[in-house]
C-alpha cells in the first residue's frame, strides 16, 4: 500500500541569492532570529536585517528573483524589523517595517512606493485582515495594523488600497519625472503623502511581545449613542500573558474625563506658567533649527483596559488570529497554547507540551464524500470547509491537526527539520460574487531542501 502524503509539493526557492539572506547551513531558516518570511499564493519574501530578497513564483525555475536594499539609517542602526505582503485582486506589494518606526511599501521591481513615520520604536509585526459582511458579520471591514512593543496603528485598507492604484496608474502613464539620485532623501521623503491611521497605547500592563485586533465592539455602557467605533486589541507579553482593550476612534476624553478635566482645571494653571517661562527663557537662547526628517509621533487615542491574565512567570509570545477574529490561539514560554474565544475573553481550550511551537488556522474539508457524489465538478462552498488549528511542534518533528473548538486532533503529519509554517496574507478587495471559495490554507517551507508545500485540505487523501 502507497504511504498516505499530507502535503503537496508546489515547488522549490533554491537560488544563488539565498546565500546573500543567509542560506547555506543546516538549519539556516529557522535558526536566525533576525530572519523573516513572508508568502503570498504564488511568491514569497525573504528578508534579514538590510535587504529582502523576493522570490516571485516558486514553480517556474526562471522566474526572477529581486534583491530590495532599503535605505536604512546607520546612526540609529535601523534594520528590518517585520514584512508582510499586501495583495490586491490585481496588484502586489511587500511591507517592511523597521527597528525605528517606518513602514516601507515596495513593488515586485523593488521600487520604493510609500514610506511613512508610526511611532518611534521598533514594528514587531504586520497584520493585513478583513471581514465579509454575512449572516454572521454585520459590517465588513479591511485594516493593515502595525504591532510594536505597547502600540499598535491601524490603516483602513481603502486608504492602501488608494494609494496604491494612483502609484501604479501615475507609474504606467509615465506621469512621474524621474528625479536625479543625487537628491537629497529628507527632500524625497517628503514627496510621500502621509496615510491617516489610528494609534492606541495598549502598554498598560507591560510591553507587548504580540498583539491584534480581533474585531469591532460594543461602545461602553455610558455611550451607547456614540456613533464612532470600538475595536478590540488582544495582547500577549511579558508582564501580562494575555490582556485585552477597547480601541476607541476618539483621540479625546472620555465622559470621566471630561468632567475631570472641567472641575479641576486650576491644577495645572502653576505648572503652565512655569512651562511659559522657561519657554520664554529657550527662545532668548540660541538654538538649531529642527530637520525636516524629525516628525512629531501622531497623538494616542482612547484605549480603556478590558480584562489582564497575569501568570509569573509565564510569558505570552506568539499570537494567531482565526479569520472571523472571534478565536486567538496563543503561545506562551512554557510549552502551552491556549485558545482564546475573544468576545468573551475567556481561554476555552488549552495544549500543553508544545515548546517553541508556532499556530495557524486553517479551513478542512468535512464533507468530501457527500459532496463528490452529487456532482463530478461540485465546488466546495464554504460550508463544506471545517474550521482547525494546524500546530507545528519542532521538538517533537510534527503538525498536528485539531478540529475547533472542542473537536479532536483529526491528523499529524511528520516534518523535516528546519522548516517553517506559513500562510498567504488575507486579499485586500477580493470579489466573492461568482469566484469559488478559497479556503484558508497552511503551506511549509523546508529551508535545508527549498522545498515549498501545502497541507492537503482534504480527511482521506
Amino acid at each position: 500500500m502507497a504511504r498516505r502524503s499530507y502535503k503537496i509539493d508546489l515547488g522549490c526557492i533554491a537560488c544563488d541569492e539565498l546565500t546573500e539572506i543567509g542560506a547555506g547551513k543546516s538549519g539556516w531558516l529557522v535558526d536566525n532570529p533576525n530572519l523573516l518570511c513572508a508568502i503570498d499564493t504564488h511568491s514569497l519574501a525573504l528578508a534579514n536585517r538590510s535587504s529582502i530578497l523576493l522570490i516571485l513564483s516558486w514553480s517556474d525555475s526562471n522566474a526572477s528573483r529581486v534583491m530590495v536594499r532599503p535605505e536604512l539609517s546607520p546612526i540609529e542602526a535601523e534594520f528590518i524589523s517585520a514584512i508582510e505582503w499586501f495583495v490586491l485582486d490585481d496588484v502586489s506589494v511587500v511591507v517592511a517595517g523597521t527597528s525605528c518606526g517606518y513602514l516601507l511599501v515596495f513593488s515586485l521591481r523593488g521600487e520604493l512606493i510609500h514610506r511613512q513615520m508610526i511611532y518611534p520604536g521598533r514594528v514587531l509585526k504586520l497584520r493585513v485582515r478583513g471581514t465579509k459582511k454575512d449572516l454572521i458579520q454585520d459590517t465588513s471591514s479591511e485594516e493593515f495594523c502595525v504591532i510594536m512593543p505597547g502600540v499598535v496603528a491601524r490603516f483602513d485598507g481603502s486608504d492602501i488600497q488608494n494609494m496604491l492604484h494612483k502609484w501604479f496608474e501615475e507609474e504606467y502613464s509615465q506621469i512621474w519625472v524621474q528625479k536625479p539620485k543625487s537628491q537629497d532623501s529628507e527632500d524625497f521623503e517628503n514627496q510621500y503623502v502621509k496615510l491617516p491611521y489610528q494609534l492606541w497605547n495598549i502598554g498598560k500592563y507591560g510591553t507587548c511581545a504580540d498583539a491584534a485586533l480581533t474585531g469591532i465592539m460594543p461602545p461602553p455602557l455610558l455611550e451607547n449613542q456614540s456613533s464612532q467605533r470600538y475595536y478590540c486589541a488582544v495582547a500577549v507579553g511579558e508582564d501580562a500573558v494575555i490582556s485585552a482593550y477597547r480601541l476607541s476612534e476618539d483621540k479625546g476624553r472620555s465622559l470621566v474625563g471630561e468632567l475631570l478635566s472641567k472641575v479641576v482645571p486650576a491644577a495645572f494653571s502653576t505648572v503652565a506658567s512655569f512651562s511659559k517661562l522657561i519657554w520664554r527663557s529657550e527662545q532668548t537662547s540660541p538654538k538649531k533649527s529642527p530637520k525636516k526628517s524629525e516628525e512629531k509621533p501622531q497623538p494616542f487615542a482612547r484605549a480603556s483596559p478590558l480584562t489582564c491574565f497575569k501568570d509569573h512567570p509565564r510569558k505570552g509570545e506568539k499570537l494567531t488570529l482565526s479569520p472571523s477574529g472571534t478565536l486567538a490561539a496563543i503561545t506562551d514560554s512554557l510549552g502551552r497554547i491556549l485558545l482564546l474565544d475573544t468576545q468573551a475573553l475567556v481561554v476555552v481550550r488549552l495544549w500543553k507540551g508544545y515548546r517553541d511551537a508556532s499556530c495557524l488556522f486553517m479551513e478542512m474539508l468535512v464533507n468530501k464524500d457527500t459532496t463528490s457524489s452529487s456532482s463530478n465538478h461540485y465546488e466546495p462552498v464554504k460550508s463544506d470547509y471545517c474550521l482547525c488549528l494546524a500546530i507545528h511542534a519542532p521538538r517533537k518533528g510534527i503538525i498536528e491537526i485539531w478540529q475547533m473548538r472542542t473537536g479532536p486532533r483529526l491528523r499529524t503529519i511528520p516534518c523535516a527539520k528546519g522548516s517553517k509554517m506559513l500562510q498567504p496574507t488575507y486579499r485586500v478587495g477580493a470579489s466573492t460574487s461568482s469566484a469559488p471559495y478559497v479556503p484558508l490554507e497552511v503551506f511549509f517551507l523546508n529551508g535545508d531542501s527549498g522545498v515549498i508545500s501545502v497541507l492537503s485540505r482534504t480527511l482521506d487523501s
